[in-house]
């Protein structure tokens, strides 16, 4: 059955399930108050809908993007850890987040004082601005300049350095049949690969600092080892750590975060704000504790990146 019909259907029942062969044997669902758009854009499908108890929820492809309920932990984590263990991440570049999360978080950083955003699809941006401004609203970020088009063209074509670079990419993998298990490649394949983090490195200034959306451990650990042993041969620190957030297959997401400065520790925040600076600042989860505690890995994660090169 197409996807899409498949999708619909689900709706129509009162639920969203979510599977896939990238998470084989395992689904989430939604129970679904209302459906706010349905359409197909050049790239992707692009379903939004309100939960009934979970906010609203963006679906790209059959796979989650984000429930509102829970998407601070991902948001501020692939924003937060990177700039914070930079000394003056003054520019950043955002690569994806077509959802407007990480450029809304970035608009909270005092040192941050120019944000360009790269996304391949301006109908993900127009669907969040539209139904989703609570995640919407960082576009309107002044410090931002946005373009439209593929990331890793985009980082040949630019001559800027940038002091960071956050991926925020969806799967490099996506479903096209859900009871036959069909996969192909998604819109962000092209993020997910050696050429890409070198051409990241290349546009990082002086002692610059990148970070990637680094899928599940507990489901991709494969591709995750393969990506950190491409790293380890272009910067002298590269490390991978995770976060909570209950939507996301397993529960967990993580972030490879590499830097070309061999004296960053990343598990030790360079800056670090008191509960009331944070929550003045609306975070929900970040805070220096939890990012360094983002770098604890279990026994079996140590010995597999022990094991990249």
């Amino acid at each position: 059955m197409d996807l899409w019909i498949q999708a619909m259907d689900q709706t129509l029942k009162g639920w969203y399930t979510e599977r896939s062969p990238m998470w084989p044997g395992q689904a989430f669902s939604f129970k679904v108050k209302r459906t706010l758009l349905q359409k197909r854009s050049q790239y992707q499908n692009i379903e939004v809908f309100e939960s009934t108890n979970h906010g609203k929820v963006l679906v790209l492809d059959g796979a989650i993007q984000f429930s509102e309920w829970d998407e601070a932990s991902y948001q501020e984590m692939i924003t937060f850890l990177p700039v914070n263990a930079h000394p003056r991440p003054r520019k950043v570049l955002v690569v994806g987040g077509g959802d407007g999360g990480v450029v809304r978080e970035l608009a909270k950083h005092p040192d941050v004082e120019e944000v360009v955003q790269c996304e391949i699809d301006a109908e993900v941006i127009e669907a969040c601005k539209t139904h989703v401004p609570s995640m919407g609203c960082g576009f309107t970020n002044p410090k931002l300049t946005l373009h439209t088009g593929d990331g890793a063209k985009f980082l040949e074509e630019t001559q800027d350095k940038f002091d960071v670079i956050i991926t925020d990419a969806s799967d490099p993998i996506v479903n096209t049949d859900q009871e036959d298990g069909e996969t192909k490649d998604g819109p962000a394949v092209s993020l997910f690969n050696e050429d890409y983090y070198v051409k990241m490195k290349n546009r990082l200034a002086e002692g610059g600092i990148l970070c990637c959306q680094g899928e599940s451990m507990w489901l991709h650990a494969d591709l995750i080892v393969k990506l950190v042993g491409a790293c380890r041969r272009s910067f002298p620190v590269v490390q991978y750590a995770y976060t909570s957030t209950p939507t996301y297959p397993s529960g967990q997401i993580g972030f490879i975060l590499c830097s070309t400065n061999p004296a960053t520790k990343f598990d030790e925040p360079v800056r670090v704000w008191s509960q009331q600076e944070a929550t003045k600042m609306g975070l929900k989860y970040y805070n220096a504790d939890i990012h360094r505690t983002a770098f604890t890995l279990p026994t079996f994660m140590r010995n597999k990146l022990d094991q990249a090169n």
